[in-house]
């Protein structure tokens, strides 16, 4: 079973740790507030009663000063139960922006990995990790309360009576194991529940993105039942998890009430044998339930953090596959005087049975265009994909003048290429917005001139484009990719184009425009294509795949 606090949390999450700390302080002022409201009311009532107590001798006269004072305790009470919800809300909210980053930046880290889909990764950052406000508004908070609270009320009943203290020291640790056991059984189908969910994520976004070939081939309605098939099993496995919550409950609230009602049954033959005073009596009842509460609440509250604590493992189990990122620390040589060297580079996806990219040699000159040519999944796509270290090489290795790309810092080393992939991505906003990711600070004539020269005349710069660039065709999204590429080699810095079919789905005089530009440019290129056009400016071309080479 997994430990009741993630060692991950406290150790990455470090709103974690403050919070931990405040919780315990709030926790024992609230311990202490419990110690003195059982005291004033069992003294208040049992001086009511009393009415030969030396201490309140006939009716209590002062009994608005004892409401008072039990009044102010309740108020103390609710204070720090503010507090606590407080906290546990800034540091939920702390950790979650702080995974969310983290998740991100390992994505970002290694964009080729197709290990988790999209739909898995926008559900974990979302409805996911959401579910940790159960765990640190409710688990954690009682966690630590539960640590310290029963011990300090066996204690204070064992200063006043230590045959109750007993009978609790016996009866509490029935608690822990039943919430082991139950808790076992949680765990697994918290985690079965979270798997069915994320394969429901995943089979609604298939059938989106799949939906227009679906309806050419008219079968867009038979994908309803395999979706409602999935969606029932969602909810099966949703109602099993509530299940086993009500019952568990059940089972330790059940627990607890015989616990404390074997204490009231030793109090109360006590305190008619005379062996027990009933201000002392009272004082007893009143703790013994408290001695169980925190601990009985560990396991109602079980339930509210297992989704989250189901959700941080898979967040932590991306961390870390991203925690081991390509490169290294030394600076990238000049591109405008080093040659890239691929030397015998093979390249084997996990789980693939033959390399993608097989024993690849070529040497690419400062200034010249190298063009990549050979069968559809070939590896073409592969190659470019290792040059920008985001797939490192399976066998062999990238030479960078004369230094291993294994060792040269990616973010410096990727600032020096300008790529245009087959799928251009594009975000939100205009046209003009999405040009100037290659150059935040170029102007709106540099835009201007650029989509131009990129085949994009026809093109409005302030034209809106939606998120992936809906509402332009994919010749149009080439063509603003172009003029992002061209911005970056001008303006950016860039000293090398890195280019994945730049023109298909261009006209002809689009694409005599396009490859002008890309001639102009003035810097080296590395270009994935099998248009004529394209092949034409190539200094050498290179057979990927075990077609012969082309010189």
């Amino acid at each position: 079973m997994a430990p009741p606090l993630d060692k991950r949390l406290v150790q990455r999450a470090t709103a974690t740790r403050g919070f931990l700390v405040a919780v315990a302080l709030t926790g024992i002022a609230g311990a202490v507030c419990v110690v003195a409201q059982a005291w004033l009311i069992s003294r208040a009532v049992a001086g009511v009663f009393d009415t030969r107590s030396t201490d309140f001798p006939g009716p209590l006269p002062g009994l608005g000063a004892w409401a008072a004072a039990v009044l102010g305790v309740f108020a103390v009470r609710g204070v720090l139960s503010w507090l606590n919800a407080w906290l546990a809300h800034r540091a939920s909210a702390a950790v979650k922006s702080q995974l969310r980053t983290d998740i991100m930046a390992a994505r970002l880290a290694r964009p080729a990995d197709s290990s988790v889909s999209s739909s898995a990764l926008i559900t974990l950052v979302t409805q996911g990790l959401d579910a940790l406000d159960g765990y640190f508004s409710k688990y954690l908070p009682q966690l630590v309360m539960a640590a310290f609270i029963p011990v300090l009320m066996v204690a204070v009943i064992a200063a006043n009576d230590l045959q109750s203290a007993g009978i609790i020291a016996v009866t509490l640790p029935l608690i822990p194991l039943f919430m082991v056991l139950i808790g076992l059984q949680t765990r697994d189908q918290v985690r079965r529940r979270f798997r069915f969910q994320t394969r429901l994520a995943n089979h609604f976004a298939d059938l989106i993105a799949g939906l227009p070939t679906l309806q050419v081939f008219g079968r867009a309605r038979a994908q309803l039942r395999g979706l409602r098939e999935t969606e029932d099993t969602s909810r099966a496995e949703t109602m099993k998890t509530l299940r086993i919550t009500f019952l568990s409950s059940g089972v330790l609230e059940l627990l607890s009430t015989l616990s404390v009602a074997l204490v009231a049954v030793s109090v109360g033959f006590r305190v008619v044998d005379w062996d027990l005073d009933l201000a002392t009596s009272l004082f007893i009842l009143i703790l013994a339930p408290e001695a169980y509460l925190p601990v009985r609440q560990v396991g109602v509250h079980f339930h509210d953090s297992a989704d989250g604590t189901a959700a941080a493992e898979a967040a932590f189990a991306l961390i870390e596959a991203g925690s081991s990122r390509p490169g290294g620390d030394q600076p990238p040589p000049d591109l405008s005087s080093a040659a890239i060297v691929f030397d015998q580079v093979s390249v084997t996806y996990p789980g693939a049975d033959s390399p993608a990219l097989d024993a690849l040699s070529f040497t690419l000159r400062p200034g010249e265009a190298l063009v990549l040519v050979g069968r559809s999944g070939g590896g073409k796509s592969t190659a470019l994909a290792v040059l920008m270290g985001l797939v490192p090489p399976s066998v062999g290795r990238v030479r960078v003048g004369g230094v291993d790309l294994a060792t040269i810092d990616m973010d410096a080393w990727r600032r020096q290429l300008a790529w245009v992939g087959q799928e251009p991505g594009l975000l939100r906003g205009t046209i003009a917005d999405n040009v100037r990711l290659g150059f935040e600070g170029a102007s709106d004539t540099q835009v201007r001139s650029a989509l131009d020269r990129a085949g994009g005349s026809s093109l409005d710069a302030g034209r809106l484009v939606g998120d992936d660039g809906e509402g332009l065709s994919a010749g149009e999204r080439r063509r603003v990719a172009l003029a992002r590429a061209l911005v970056r080699i001008e303006l950016g810095g860039a000293r090398l184009l890195v280019l994945d079919e730049p023109t298909a789905g261009l006209d002809q005089a689009t694409e005599a425009v396009a490859v002008a530009a890309l001639r102009d440019a003035g810097v080296g290129a590395l270009l994935v294509t099998h248009r004529p056009a394209l092949l034409r400016i190539a200094d050498e071309m290179i057979a990927v795949g075990g077609q012969e080479a082309n010189r």
